[in-house]
């Protein structure tokens, strides 16, 4: 079988939730199963590191899909070309965009619809596009694959969807998240916080995120225990972030919260394993993979009770309201001053971890692929 594959998000040292999905699942099935051909598909020039296989056959084409009219030329003009010339049995696409004018059979990965019912977060253009095309790629996929039971039930009533035409895939994590050494933490935490210890949040600071919300949390936090500790956040800008500096420019203990914007995978792992708890409180999340990482890291978590996150996070994780500042802080507190509890966490994380990983994940991607 030919399959022809958007690999429009394979960028080198910019993988983030869905370019970590297309990175852990490709690498997997093209590697696993040589007796198939595969056409990655880029957008731009792409890095030797992503071409796993012999069985795959890297092409460029333009243009790079920087925004939605860029979009709408390689999906609807430049891609059914392609297509038609190398004639692949399906093509799948790991980000959810697909191409309305190809006839070729599809299967799509949908990890959540945030912007049907958050379309404020986005830019304006963007959120148009996203809310007139996604609902057509839906209908028109031949299968949709999705990480969460959450996110299969929220596009299956959106879109009119049938529930029977959705899989469930769920994330893992890279075997690079693992518990640290007493050494390595010590050095973490001597590089970026002074030898204290730190809560941590990983993501984008995009609205959904509710780095606003965190940041007011700590500084509650901060004001009732008159701790140490600190409050590291690791991720790149997107989007609307004026509210963010506007917050973090009014708190009180602005000084103990370090930005250490995008990081590598390796120097992540050890920021994640050397953190007291991760903090991760979005009020949308299709998945959320930085809770399993952080469960394989032997790291506490405190994360939202809505959408996905309880399902992913189970008896594992502290939850909250993530629309109260209050209830996040309680949590922190309570992770703070019982260390008896923190263990619990720790333990408990131990055991779900074993729910997820990426040779799951890829397993039944292919199934789905081939149904």
């Amino acid at each position: 079988m030919k399959i022809a594959v958007n690999t429009r998000l394979l960028l080198k040292d910019k993988l983030e939730g869905i370019g970590w999905f297309s990175y852990e699942v490709l690498k997997r099935i093209t590697t696993q199963h040589p007796e198939h051909e595969f056409i990655f598909l880029f957008d731009r020039p792409y890095s030797e590191e992503f071409i796993f296989s012999s069985n795959i056959t890297p092409i460029v084409i333009s243009p790079p899909t920087r925004h939605p009219i860029l979009w709408y030329i390689w999906f609807e003009l430049m891609l059914p070309r392609v297509l038609k010339k190398h004639k692949p049995d399906l093509f799948f696409s790991p980000d959810g965009y697909i191409s309305l004018s190809s006839g070729i059979k599809t299967v799509t990965a949908i990890h959540d619809i945030n912007f049907e019912h958050n379309p404020q977060d986005l830019p304006f253009l963007i959120s148009k596009y996203y809310r007139k095309y996604f609902r057509k790629y839906a209908q028109k996929a031949h299968r949709i694959i999705t990480v969460s039971e959450f996110s299969k039930k929220d596009i299956s009533e959106t879109y009119l969807i049938p529930a029977s035409k959705i899989d469930v895939c769920y994330n893992g994590a890279n075997s690079v998240y693992k518990e640290l050494s007493e050494k390595i933490t010590t050095e973490i935490k001597s590089e970026f916080t002074e030898k204290e210890n730190y809560f941590i949040f990983i993501g984008a600071l995009h609205p959904r995120k509710n780095v606003e919300r965190l940041l007011l949390s700590f500084d509650m936090f901060k004001q009732k225990t008159s701790s140490n500790m600190k409050l590291v956040i690791v991720g790149e800008k997107m989007f609307k972030n004026k509210q963010i500096h506007h917050t973090f420019n009014n708190m009180e203990f602005k000084n103990e919260v370090i930005f250490t914007g995008r990081l590598s995978a390796e120097k992540l792992s050890f920021m994640l394993g050397s953190a007291f708890a991760l903090v991760f409180v979005p009020y949308f999340e299709g998945f959320g993979i930085p809770i399993v990482e952080a469960f394989n890291c032997g790291v506490p978590v405190i994360t939202s009770n809505v959408t996905s996150m309880p399902e992913v996070g189970g008896n594992a994780a502290m939850l909250v309201d993530p629309y109260s500042v209050e209830s996040i802080c309680e949590r922190m507190i309570i992770l703070y001053e019982n260390e008896d509890f923190r263990k619990d966490l720790i333990q408990k994380g131990n055991l779900r971890k074993l729910q997820f990983s990426w040779d799951k994940t890829a397993e039944n991607v292919w199934a789905s692929l081939m149904n």
